[in-house]
């Protein structure tokens, strides 16, 4: 495990700041005229980007666990090698383990134009897994994945982004119109959605298939529109869990769901990745912010 110390040490830049956050987790922060960011070495999680001028993008739950071993509860949880619960033993970590390993900082820095760069490693066998985090004016987070074994095989993922909303009753989602998607909430059955923005009225847990398109999230309230665009990604998940469903999440608050949204870049059901031996993919989500 790195220290704070061995980073500070290793980087060498008064401007990238390591340190522990509460449960001992070790946190980078950093920020330039082009905005702030924070990560944790746990999950490789993003868990605040704040573009100067503006409210923060993702939102962090004020219940979140802060404890090893154990996932953050906003920000963007890497959800790797598989989706939700382990078909075949659904004792394993839900969302895979990905969020919950210490990952390897390999790359800070921040270049001259004053964009913050960051790379991170881990290996779940038999991936070897490197992730790319580049905040400037834009988030942008890129997962690599090989395959270091000698036989082919499948993965699920996704880039678990919540973001942060006035009010979630208020705002409108664009890009998903006529795709077809699992309603979790309806026992996994599958619709086609309607023509037109999508808007939030109850607990919502969708995956919409076969979709590449960017998603925008129209906030009138704060009068902006974040944009997540992505490649390398057939499915985006959209997710709220509403009034009775944050009441059963110990790690969440009971009224926070109003100020959060999921827009999750996704690989998962029928969209699962098949990798050849030796073969590596990318996945990538761009978030980029608007205002009126």
């Amino acid at each position: 495990m790195q220290t704070p110390e061995q980073l500070r040490d290793r980087f060498r830049d008064p401007r990238l700041h390591f340190d522990r956050d509460r449960g001992g987790l070790v946190k980078f922060h950093a920020q330039t005229s082009h905005g702030e960011i924070k990560l944790f070495l746990q999950g490789a999680h993003v868990t605040h980007w704040q573009p100067s001028g503006q409210k923060p993008v993702l939102f962090m739950s004020e219940r979140s666990w802060y404890e090893p071993g154990k996932p953050l509860r906003g920000g963007v949880p890497i959800c790797f090698p598989w989706f939700g619960a382990f078909e075949s033993d659904p004792s394993l970590p839900m969302h895979g383990v990905a969020r919950l390993k210490e990952w390897t900082l390999q790359h800070a820095a921040i270049e001259p134009d004053g964009i913050i760069e960051v790379e991170l490693q881990t290996t779940i066998e038999p991936f070897e897994v490197t992730y790319f985090v580049r905040a400037s004016d834009e988030l942008q987070l890129r997962l690599k994945v090989r395959n270091a074994s000698v036989t082919p095989h499948e993965y699920e993922m996704a880039l678990h982004t919540y973001l942060s909303v006035a009010d979630v009753r208020q705002v409108l989602i664009t890009g998903l119109g006529r795709r077809r998607y699992v309603d979790k909430t309806r026992g996994g059955a599958v619709f086609t959605q309607e023509r037109g923005p999508v808007s939030i009225e109850s607990e919502t847990d969708r995956v919409y298939l076969d979709t590449i398109q960017s998603v925008v999230v129209h906030d009138p309230i704060w009068k902006r529109r974040l944009i997540v665009d992505k490649d390398g990604s057939r499915s985006t998940v959209l997710w709220n869990p509403w009034v009775e469903k944050s009441k059963r999440m110990p790690d969440f608050g009971d009224e926070e769901w109003p100020g959060m949204l999921c827009i999750e870049t996704a690989n998962v059901l029928d969209n699962r990745v098949r990798i050849e031996p030796g073969q590596t993919l990318a996945h990538e989500a761009v978030i980029r912010l608007e205002t009126d």
